[in-house]
């Protein structure tokens, strides 16, 4: 998976030449009375600009990309804590390999293994606080895997379709979900977000049942040609195959709403 594109560290160096020549400019009074000192909110111009460009506020630690080779892995665990950082997982399509991916400098993931499972970890707090490039994932196929992601201030969107997956775990404190599900669980799968919106996306054919707990607050759009409530909040999918996987959901939320498609 490519890193994001490299735009050259222009920025910074443009902004002391400007700072430069108006304290230069000043120093020999040839800006009147005008107080050069006042152009300092420029600075938190430049670092705002170079983020929305950039991803990061300095070039050494811009988004990087990585991969782990399977090797004898049977199992995995994916830990996430993103924190402010957004968050995209997909399918691999290379085999051999484990994970690979883009990330910041330090937060490349940790690796545990005992026997054939191998335990891969992200944590924000080893990623340098200045860095904002996404983590962006791919996940081996042909293994089954236990995923936790949780943010505090931050998008996620997992793309599982293609994924055997056993759990996941998916939290958000202010950020968006959007999850498309495996067409297999192995066990479940529950989502949750203190403010933000979730949108879920489930087979067409599977045997799916979604329970949403939440207030008032928290919305409830449900394609009515492809689910069917049983009671408030529990939902099943309509025209279910009998021998597709059966999938359960369990979505919870306090500000926000949910779209299940």
């Amino acid at each position: 998976m490519p890193a994001k594109g490299w735009r050259g560290p222009w920025l910074w160096p443009l902004a002391l030449v400007a700072v430069g020549v108006v304290l230069l400019l000043n120093n020999f009074l040839l800006l009147g009375d005008f107080n050069a000192a006042s152009l300092w909110p420029l600075i938190l111009v430049f670092a705002g600009v170079a983020i929305l460009l950039r991803g990061d506020l300095t070039p050494s630690i811009e988004a990087r990309t990585f991969g782990i080779t399977r090797g004898s892995v049977e199992s995995a665990t994916l830990e996430i804590n993103a924190a402010e950082i957004d968050v995209q997982a997909r399918a691999l399509q290379q085999e051999g390999r484990l994970i690979a991916g883009q990330y910041a400098a330090g937060s490349r993931p940790t690796m545990k293994v005992s026997d054939t499972h191998t335990h891969l970890k992200m944590d924000r707090s080893a990623t340098p606080w200045l860095s904002f490039a996404d983590w962006e994932l791919a996940l081996a196929r042909d293994l089954p895997w236990n995923i936790l992601v949780s943010s505090h201030l931050g998008q996620v969107n997992l793309n599982l379709v293609d994924l055997i997956v056993q759990d996941v775990v998916v939290g958000t404190g202010v950020g968006d979900i959007r999850f498309i599900c495996p067409r297999e669980a192995l066990g479940s799968i529950r989502l949750q977000s203190a403010l933000g919106n979730i949108h879920l996306i489930t087979p067409v054919g599977h045997r799916t049942e979604i329970r949403v707990q939440g207030g008032r607050l928290f919305g409830i759009h449900a394609d009515e040609r492809r689910y069917e409530s049983l009671e408030p909040g529990v939902f099943i999918s309509k025209d279910a195959n009998d021998a597709a996987p059966a999938l359960s959901i369990v979505i919870r939320g306090t500000f926000g709403d949910v779209f299940l498609t």
